[in-house]
């Protein structure tokens, strides 16, 4: 792989994971599988449990979903979110696999009538990818929280 081809590589990953988050936040469940691997997984066990405390705001999270099929946002149904990533360290493996380390936080506005108004988090998604025959693809994540707080 050339200098090039990887530099073009760990910029479609950059363009896929914000698909991904704006697909979450706008709870559109075929942008979010257009950028999913056929068999990917994705580990949310823990994604709104607070290390610290070790509370789990929302323990209908903490589910693994195998098959970009099982992707869904019924779970945040009445949820609105907003997902912002930042310092992604993307290494590529492979010329067709890359990791990635993406720092990022979050904020969930529940819905009327819950125990809360708001959670906000901060933590890591631990991603790997695939180019697949229509290009790079979400093949694991896996969240690690530095905080989570509800108010």
């Amino acid at each position: 792989m050339t200098e090039t081809e990887r530099l073009a590589a760990i910029e479609a990953i950059r363009n896929l994971k914000a698909v991904y988050w704006r697909g979450v936040d706008l709870c559109d469940g075929e942008m979010v599988r257009a950028i999913l691997a056929e068999h990917c997984e994705l580990d949310y066990r823990g994604c709104c449990t607070d290390p610290v405390s070790g509370f789990d705001f929302l323990p209908v999270m903490n589910v693994v979903l195998k098959g970009r099929h099982r992707w869904t946002s019924q779970a945040l149904d009445g949820f609105v979110t907003v997902h912002q990533g930042h310092q992604a360290e993307i290494t590529v493996t492979g010329p067709d696999s890359a990791a990635g380390i993406w720092a990022f936080s979050d904020r969930f506005f529940y819905p009327p009538g819950m125990q809360y108004r708001t959670l906000t988090g901060y933590g890591h998604y631990h991603d790997t990818y695939r180019r697949e025959g229509d290009g790079w693809k979400l093949q694991t994540t896996r969240i690690t929280r530095l905080r989570v707080e509800a108010a």
